[in-house]
């Protein structure tokens, strides 16, 4: 009697603990998601809009084509470190256990460095431009390391708090409600924020240098706090399947990525998603703006995905414990699909585009979250495939998909800003039909291509799914089991 009187406010605080460390995990992707996308698609919006514009229109123009190719060049070169800062992760040991920590760093350090790149560099830019690139391109580089031990952490985190499937899936549901908000949120409010902040700063109804930087302190602010609720808020569990993991080199890294089969073949299909979808996304400011001629409704861009992020993502649990991981990718693309027909048809037609719209952020949850979903569960099919657990370095490929995807996006807008004459003072009444053609052709007719193909490597490669993680995690702990028999 005692025993289970002493049991039951046991349970609760464990329950509350839970409860808890679940609302802490989630917070922190709302800052971390606001942090990307302000990097991924309003910097180059920034840079081709108010950085140089004090600068005259000829050199600005290849200003921001330097610009654009540092950017993408360097992204795509730090892609290979991904592994090897993943690698780092894995092999950390301190008090706090193997992730907190890099949550911790991970708040400070891009929280400045986000500030000093919105600030052209605290107004050197206008100073000496040798000077500034020089200067971009470490402070841009230091950022984007930092920024990656952050979302490397924060990820690998799940399989260290929970080995079971659908467990995860509360955990990845609930990380990407919030991140659906933080992303699509500052959508919403990036035109609001600099256009009020520059009027405060200049008296100009604008959107000008002293608006982006105030902007950049508002997300720096928020990712900073995200970042430690989940240092602070959250504790590692202890498994069977974690008790053997042993530090690994480098080059352990790299081999562990490639010798996980279902790893790579998910991998390959969400980075066929994500460069779609980046590309897309990243040019619907120049959409309402150039095509529609209708900037002041470019928040509804912001609106509609945080509208159906907050009704699809907290169902995903709920229907994936009905309907298989593969089925649901598999609608969720054929709705993207549909969303890319209508804009293509119709770019000019503003009713036919917020349509279009919906089609097209209705399930980008679901299919990011399967995406992570079975990354995350082909860490115990490359644990039983190769006799090693790597939690950060499998779970690193995600966010260097994410930063392949980001590069692209930055390529993409620059490029499509200047090759359709959408730069500067010019408005949509300046807008030729050659220059709709570009648009369009770059902001969807490609893209649409790459998510038919991102469906069809999925449907034909990948085989890890719920049952299939089930029966490999089962087959795991019988095996340590018995050898721990053999040992002792």
């Amino acid at each position: 009697m005692q025993s289970a009187i002493g049991t039951g406010p046991q349970e609760q605080a464990q329950r509350r603990r839970a409860r808890r460390q679940k609302i802490c995990f989630a917070f922190g992707n709302l800052g971390q998601s606001a942090f990307y996308n302000a990097m991924s698609t309003f910097f180059m919006t920034y840079v081709t809009t108010a950085l140089f514009v004090r600068v005259d229109k000829d050199v600005a123009a290849r200003m921001i084509a330097l610009i654009t190719s540092l950017v993408v060049v360097i992204r795509i070169a730090e892609i290979f470190l991904d592994p090897i800062i993943g690698n780092i992760v894995d092999n950390t040991r301190t008090k706090w256990g193997r992730f907190r920590v890099w949550q911790f760093i991970g708040g400070i350090v891009p929280s400045v460095l986000l500030v000093v790149i919105f600030s052209g560099l605290f107004g050197l830019v206008n100073v000496n431009t040798t000077w500034f690139i020089t200067l971009f391109i470490i402070t841009f580089v230091a950022l984007d390391i930092f920024y990656s031990a952050r979302d490397i952490s924060y990820w690998g985190m799940i399989p260290a708090l929970s080995s079971d499937s659908h467990e995860r899936a509360v955990y990845t549901s609930l990380g990407s409600l919030t991140g659906s908000i933080g992303y699509n949120g500052v959508t919403v409010i990036v035109i609001p924020i600099v256009s009020y902040f520059t009027y405060r700063f200049t008296g100009e109804y604008a959107q000008g240098q002293s608006g982006w930087t105030a902007f950049a302190v508002i997300i720096a602010v928020l990712g900073l706090l995200t970042a430690w609720s989940v240092a602070f808020g959250t504790r590692e569990s202890s498994s069977n399947l974690r008790t053997k993991e042993e530090h690994c080199g480098p080059l352990d890294a790299f081999k562990a990525i490639g010798r996980n089969d279902q790893l790579l073949w998910t991998a390959l299909s969400y980075l066929l998603y994500a460069v779609a979808n980046v590309a897309t996304t990243g040019v619907l400011f120049y959409q309402f703006t150039y095509v529609l001629g209708t900037p002041e409704r470019f928040a509804i861009a912001g609106v509609i995905p945080v509208v159906t992020g907050l009704v699809t993502t907290p169902l995903y649990p709920v229907l994936n414990r009905r309907i298989p991981r593969r089925w649901l990718y598999a609608a969720g693309m054929a709705l993207m699909i549909a969303a890319y027909a209508m804009f293509i048809m119709a770019p000019r037609d503003l009713a036919v585009v917020l349509v279009a719209l919906c089609l097209f952020y209705l399930p980008q949850q679901t299919i990011q979250m399967t995406a992570i979903l079975t990354m995350t569960d082909s860490i115990e099919y490359g644990q039983l495939k190769t006799g090693r657990r790597n939690e950060a370095v499998t779970l690193s490929v995600r966010p260097m998909l994410d930063k392949i995807a980001g590069a692209c996006s930055n390529g993409i807008v620059g490029f499509v800003a200047v090759a359709a004459g959408m730069v500067g003072t010019v408005s949509a009444s300046d807008m030729t039909s050659s220059n709709i053609h570009t648009f369009t052709t770059w902001a969807y007719i490609i893209p649409s291509a790459g998510i038919v193909l991102s469906l069809l490597v999925f449907l034909l490669t990948v085989r890890i799914d719920e049952k299939k993680h089930e029966e490999i995690v089962e087959q795991l702990e019988a095996e340590l089991a018995e050898s721990s028999d053999v040992n002792a």
